[in-house]
């Protein structure tokens, strides 16, 4: 990555380098729901911008991601996976890598500097360019700055080449399966992404890594999959889980709400006095699985009082108040040390 690809993540979500988890995930959301492709319909710019947001949130949200980009910058990428195999990468403290034209010559110093004779191909990189194609009936969507500069590590002494890249897929791509186009130095390569893939997926290509120089056999590429957040639905595990706002009286007495799914919304009954928190299972509402059919969608429950009432309302919630029996803290008194 050249140095004027560098991108600010910070500034992209508009928040400090010293922002806590809460304060991402807060300007991310906020963000998030300006520049959704539904709220802004053909409008490149709104959709170039979520993505930038969606690519920023991605990375400073995750401490292991976050830690490696305030320390190597706009070589965050190549930092994590460029170090020769066999153990841990030096400790670089504050070390400036402004003063590197690209990740390739700070590679090369670093491995004369700490005296390890570098392997063979180190500091020789490949880059890959994606771009993406939806699997649906008259429509076709490129993303052409999406998912530029993968990193292919050289596999060492191997017998065989392999090569990794960090893959991004949005919800909607993953859920459905995708068709994505490769640059491979020369080699242009389509590969069909199946559908039901996950963070942490690694699809393998078969012969398209790099050739080992003493067998002149080409190894495999692995494609690791990283799901882009979305604004509404969520992983845990193979569940799909999302988060769904009711009302007080409607958590009390019960009600018939719709729910999206990824095929659409469902009505879902509320059993009456449903809490905040509880999770109501839609069984083969959720994800697809490797071995066919679909998990189940969990709909976590909300429970939100209004802000703003109006004079009646407020009159029949002080006349609730006044005659109401149930007391949830009545236990409490029990409690002391």
């Amino acid at each position: 990555m050249a140095a004027t690809d560098f991108k600010d993540y910070y500034a992209i979500l508009g928040v400090s380098k010293t922002a806590s988890s809460e304060e991402i995930k807060q300007a991310f959301r906020k963000l998030a729901r300006k520049y959704h492709p539904d709220v802004n319909p053909n409008n490149k710019q709104a959709e170039a911008r979520f993505k930038e947001v969606s690519e920023a949130y991605e990375v400073v949200s995750d401490p292991d991601k976050r830690k490696k980009y305030d320390q190597f910058g706009q070589y965050w990428r190549q930092a994590g996976e460029g170090f020769p195999s066999g153990g841990a990468g030096p400790d670089m403290g504050n070390f400036d890598f402004s003063q590197y034209g690209n990740f390739d010559e700070f590679i090369n110093e670093l491995l004369g500097r700490f005296g390890a004779p570098p392997p063979h191909g180190a500091g020789r990189q490949s880059h890959a360019r994606s771009h993406s194609f939806r699997n649906s009936p008259g429509t076709s969507t490129n993303f052409s700055n999406s998912f530029n500069d993968f990193g292919f590590q050289d596999g060492g002494a191997r017998s065989t080449q392999d090569s990794e890249a960090a893959i991004a897929l949005t919800f909607a791509e993953a859920f459905n399966g995708v068709k994505k186009r490769f640059s491979l130095g020369n080699e242009t390569i389509d590969v069909n992404i199946p559908s039901g893939a996950k963070t942490g997926t690694r699809l393998r290509v078969r012969g398209k890594g790099q050739i080992n120089p003493m067998t002149q056999q080409r190894g495999d590429l692995y494609l690791k999959v990283e799901l882009q957040p979305h604004t509404f639905f969520q992983m845990e595990g193979d569940n799909l889980v999302c988060e769904v706002p009711i009302t007080p009286d409607e958590a009390t007495l019960g009600a018939s709400i719709d729910v999206p799914t990824p095929d659409g919304s469902v009505n879902v009954k509320l059993p009456a006095g449903v809490r905040s928190g509880q999770s109501l299972r839609l069984r083969g509402k959720g994800w697809p699985l490797p071995k066919g059919g679909r998990g189940d969608q969990l709909v976590k429950v909300a429970i939100v009082p209004p802000k703003d009432l109006s004079q009646q309302e407020r009159e029949y919630y002080e006349k609730i108040r006044a005659i109401r029996t149930y007391n949830p803290r009545s236990h409490l008194n029990q409690f002391r040390l």
